[in-house]
């Protein structure tokens, strides 16, 4: 256990409904805390895991945000996904015991280390857990879909209304505001988890500004319009064939 390592209560977190199955007994969760028994610091801008590296644990992040991406063949960052406080990540390494993504913090964070054998062997016990880890593996399937609906189909301004739609819906989830937000990445890795290049990102921002959507100062985020929002995600849903 090195410096970083700070014995942690499941029990205790006001993070629990985030990302541990509801109604839990006292035992249940007791057997519980045993396992997730340890934080782990991560400053900005250093990986929590990396491609290739052997998969021992999920990560429940208590505290900041990440960022996960993956090299391409030319060298180039390609983000695939953020994940904020109660969420879990590393659910990649799974498959084949080993991390396909490098998950890199993108301010001060702090996660709980679930060992995944452990975690594993309890669920068999806990059927709560097993249901929960198989709607968090189902949760990442639909993201998936998502990211490829907005990657094959949609323009750029519906690719940045359906992303902060998103982000807020799941920032309010935890107790945040239904409008404001602070982006915590750049607007590089934007346009690199959209498939935009770094100028259409800024341009689409100042085109929803000058339509009274939002308010953007920086990497504060007003949302004005809500439902003009939705409206510009809306148009482009077509049943399927």
């Amino acid at each position: 256990m090195n410096s970083h390592a700070i014995k942690v209560a499941c029990s205790n977190c006001n993070l629990r409904e985030l990302c541990m199955p509801l109604g839990l007994k006292a035992e249940e969760l007791d057997r519980i805390d045993e396992v997730v028994a340890i934080r782990r610091k991560v400053k900005r801008g250093a990986t929590l895991f990396s491609n290739g590296e052997n998969f021992t644990s999920l990560y429940a992040i208590r505290t900041g945000f990440f960022k996960t991406c993956i090299t391409t063949a030319d060298g180039r960052d390609q983000v695939t996904g953020f994940q904020m406080a109660g969420e879990i990540i590393g659910l990649d390494g799974i498959v084949n015991d080993h991390h396909t993504c490098n998950a890199v913090a993108l301010e001060d964070a702090e996660v709980c280390v679930m060992p995944f054998d452990r975690i594993e062997e309890l669920s068999r016990e806990v059927t709560s857990l097993q249901r929960h880890i198989h709607k968090i593996m189902s949760r990442e399937i639909v993201r998936e879909h998502g990211v490829m609906l907005l990657l094959g189909s949609m323009r750029a301004e519906e690719r940045l209304a359906a992303f902060l739609l998103n982000l807020v819906q799941r920032l309010h989830a935890r107790g945040f505001s239904k409008s404001e937000l602070l982006l915590r990445m750049t607007r590089e890795e934007i346009g690199s988890y959209l498939g935009l290049k770094l100028e259409t990102v800024s341009r689409t921002f100042s085109k929803f500004a000058e339509e009274g959507i939002v308010d953007v100062k920086q990497r504060h985020v007003r949302i004005l319009n809500t439902d003009a929002l939705k409206l510009i995600v809306n148009n482009n849903q077509q049943p399927c064939t």
